[in-house]
């Protein structure tokens, strides 16, 4: 059977050593105390050193009434290290939720004191215990990697998807959520679709060159590819003045089937190039309809001698109304959403040609996907229809 140690608490202590000192003796004192000779021996040892910093018990700081202060800010100043020092390494996994932050504190519990870092990272102790106990529950699985797919289907389009077409991604990976659900989780991340914004008017209209009627008519949807061409020309402003963007748009598959990029709004820098690479691409069937505006590079007799010679009907929109060429117009509002806008500097004319040249060729052609064709891309609605 162990023996039982006696405790002596911090006054019987300090009036042991005091004793001591009043004695011949360490040994006489001890004799009339009871106790042994080393006992004295090493509370002296302390309460000559601490003072009364002595005798705290366990968990406590000793320290000489006299440093205190010193030892104070000391310790003040290790706390704000070690704060920073956790702070600094769980910075990657801060906005990654409760569930990231808590196996971060998992793999540091050898190097830091599991109380301070949920302290410091602002996490419930109990919680995290629970979590560690007891791991994390299906449904939190479930709604963290739901959380997580939004967010890799956002970036990845680069800010471009709002509610309607990640919903629709997250349902070809099999999930089944609304919009609306959709839009609370993106809410919940920060994410937030790169806004519109407003266009100026430039078409130059004031001509008395060949005006034809809108016998297009807003009817955007068309049945057969080369039914209906859409054409517009729009400005981008670079580091040294402007471009000016000239597309053609097969209504049909919404494919930018011809564009060009000038200097000058004359019509054999905009339309012209902008029509014979769209007639290079995609046969211009015959009675095709051609859409525009009234601007005077579609108006003049150069480019309706051309329409005319692939048998072309032409259909312009009514003075002021750009509804009447929409979809063209949509395109530009995407174009300059998703690209031009999102610059916080002018650049060179160079590089916006050869951005402009990827986002149509490469981006907005074959990866976006596009609501009007049943949110698939242009490369996957016409292989589905067979073209």
């Amino acid at each position: 059977m162990k023996g039982k140690y006696a405790k002596y608490d911090r006054i019987y202590k300090e009036d042991a050593v005091k004793l001591s000192y009043e004695k011949n003796s360490i040994k006489e004192s001890a004799e009339e105390l009871g106790i042994r000779s080393s006992l004295i021996c090493r509370w002296r040892k302390e309460y000559d050193e601490f003072g009364e910093g002595s005798f705290l018990g366990s968990g406590y700081d000793r320290i000489h009434p006299d440093n205190k202060k010193i030892f104070d800010l000391q310790k003040k100043s290790k706390e704000a290290e070690l704060r920073y020092e956790i702070l600094k390494n769980a910075s990657p996994y801060l906005h990654q939720g409760n569930l990231v932050i808590y196996q971060f504190i998992k793999e540091n519990e050898h190097k830091y004191s599991i109380l301070r870092m949920c302290e410091v990272l602002n996490v419930g102790y109990g919680r995290y215990h629970r979590w560690k106990k007891n791991g994390i529950s299906e449904k939190k699985q479930h709604i963290d990697l739901l959380k997580k797919n939004i967010a890799l289907i956002f970036f990845r389009f680069k800010k471009h998807y709002g509610r309607n077409k990640i919903t629709d991604e997250l349902n070809k990976l099999g999930y089944k959520i609304c919009e609306r659900q959709v839009a609370v989780y993106m809410n919940q991340l920060g994410l937030k679709r790169v806004a519109r914004r407003k266009f100026k008017i430039t078409t130059n209209s004031s001509h008395n060159n060949c005006i034809a009627p809108n016998l297009l008519n807003r009817e955007f949807k068309v049945n057969a590819p080369s039914t209906v061409w859409v054409s517009d020309i729009t400005y981008i402003q670079t580091s040294r003045g402007f471009l000016y963007l000239t597309i053609i748009m097969d209504l049909y598959d919404r494919k930018i089937i011809g564009w060009n990029l000038s200097f000058r709004l004359f019509t054999r820098t905009t339309t012209l190039p902008a029509f014979e690479m769209a007639t290079a691409n995609r046969e211009a069937s015959k009675g095709l309809l051609f859409h525009s505006d009234r601007g005077v590079q579609y108006a003049n007799k150069i480019f309706v001698a051309k329409l005319d010679s692939y048998q072309c009907t032409r259909s312009m929109s009514r003075k002021g109304s750009s509804i009447d060429n929409a979809v063209a117009e949509s395109f530009f509002n995407t174009l300059k959403r998703e690209l031009i806008h999102r610059k916080s500097t002018l650049i060179s004319q160079k590089l916006m040609k050869a951005e402009i040249n990827e986002f149509i060729e490469n981006w907005y052609n074959r990866k976006r996907i596009h609501s009007t064709l049943d949110f698939k891309t242009i490369e996957q609605f016409n292989a589905t229809n067979g073209l």
